[in-house]
């Protein structure tokens, strides 16, 4: 048995958090929950795990008595509130206790004295971490829903060697058997190497059952061709009807939101396979906020999406249509209700068919957020993430615990998915140099 002290971030990040330690008793500072209460009443993902927590311990509170503990169920130990009452004896004179974190770590080293039990405190801020350290307090991180590191993310790509007979009958055949290659996940890109020949390789994605699919060459989509061999990889999944998720990570000037753009708008323009391409992305200012927007809903959106309205001004420019005139630009679409740029803030409650949905700087949402992202697909959507997880502005979550993360690491097993991890930069050699040097 061990004693677990939630702080109030574990509890905003996660407000299931108590059913992760197994039989072993969380304790949850009076002081925590002071600071919940303050949470309550936001409007964003905060606010609302602020008042499912707060639920949940009412309902808990109606079973039994939380000062002394109540059962969590089977398998699970109990959770209790702690009030700190004479506790500021046992923190260093250096601590004040009228601060919170202080009165959290007065509770952590009274339950070390009081009780004979390992007392182990959980937090997600970092220098709290290190103060509870330096007291004498063994603190850890929430790793719950979080991937191990952010260099063993699954890339969704692999290197595979195969003789240059195989490699000449793939192109040839367009399938070939690589049961011999262990541990293949569906949808994951291959690429098939002569073993005598490095330079004679081919292109393939593993199909089902140790079956792979050659990779042919894309016409334009949109004006674009892919400049890698990695874009191949991600325009493939973009416009396979079969691959319902997709996942695109990588650093900025990749191309990931440019060629989610384009694939939509051949999908949902060209091809009409799906009935409209909604384009959101989360609004997080990097930096210092502008404060409050004047104007209507639409121009309130504007500078957050304006990353979106450039990709997609981009590719109109200079693309005919069918009529081998000039497309107008996205304003035909949009009157046309075959482009939705969005905000996620009402995503929440709807249902959405026959969608092509990309959501951009998807890395700044928590695990939550996604799954109810995802959960709004309807019939026949599907559905794009990109993002990249070093350029996170959302303080809550890190390069490990973002809902982009959690998805790739959650749905590589699943037939319905594809991911690729993008690494070259396209956009310019100043950008290329940049996200090296800086």
């Amino acid at each position: 048995m061990k004693n677990f002290v939630l702080d109030t971030n574990v509890l905003l990040h996660d407000p299931e958090a108590i059913h992760a330690f197994e039989e072993n008793t969380v304790n949850i500072p009076i002081s925590v929950i002071e600071e919940i209460d303050r949470f309550k009443k936001n409007l964003d993902e905060t606010g609302r795990n602020a008042r499912q927590i707060s639920r949940y311990l009412d309902t808990l509170r109606e079973k039994g008595d939380l000062r002394k503990g109540v059962p969590l169920g089977e398998g699970r130990g109990n959770v209790r509130v702690c009030f700190g009452i004479n506790h500021a004896d046992y923190l260093p004179k250096e601590l004040l206790y009228e601060k919170a974190d202080n009165r959290i770590l007065a509770v952590c080293l009274a339950l070390s004295k009081e009780e004979n039990l390992p007392v182990i405190f959980v937090t997600k801020d970092t220098n709290l971490r290190i103060k509870a350290n330096a007291v004498g307090i063994n603190a850890q991180d929430y790793e719950r829903g979080k991937v191990a590191t952010i260099e063993e993310l699954y890339t969704g790509v692999e290197s595979v060697y195969a003789s240059r007979a195989e490699v000449d009958a793939f192109f040839k055949d367009g399938r070939m058997s690589v049961s011999k290659f262990d541990n293949l996940f569906p949808n994951q890109y291959l690429n098939i190497i002569d073993e005598t020949d490095p330079s004679h390789t081919a292109l393939g994605r593993h199909v089902k059952n140790g079956e792979v699919a050659a990779l042919r060459l894309t016409k334009d989509i949109w004006g674009l061709h892919p400049k890698n061999r990695e874009q191949r990889f991600a325009l493939d999944a973009l416009l396979n009807p079969e691959v319902q998720l997709v996942t695109l990570v990588g650093r900025a000037g990749t191309g990931k939101t440019l060629l989610a753009i384009a694939a939509g708008l051949q999908k949902c323009v060209e091809e009409q396979v799906y009935k409209r391409l909604l384009v959101s992305r989360p609004i997080f200012p990097m930096g210092r906020d502008i404060g409050f927007l004047p104007g209507d809903v639409q121009e309130k959106l504007r500078p957050w999406m304006q990353p979106i309205f450039d990709n997609v001004e981009f590719l109109f420019s200079g693309v005919e249509g069918r009529d081998g005139k000039k497309k107008r630009g996205y304003e035909e679409l949009i009157e046309m209700d075959m482009l939705a740029l969005e905000p996620l803030t009402y995503i929440r409650g709807r249902s959405i068919p026959f969608q092509y949905i990309i959501v951009d700087e998807a890395q700044n949402l928590t695990p939550h957020e996604v799954k109810t992202i995802i959960t709004r697909a309807g019939e026949g959507t599907k559905i794009v993430l990109t993002g990249d997880p070093y350029q996170i502005d959302n303080p809550y979550i890190d390069s490990t615990s973002n809902g982009l993360s959690f998805t790739v690491e959650r749905f590589k097993g699943q037939g319905v998915s594809a991911h690729i991890t993008l690494t070259k930069g396209e956009r310019s050699g100043l950008a290329e140099l940049a996200a090296e040097l800086l």
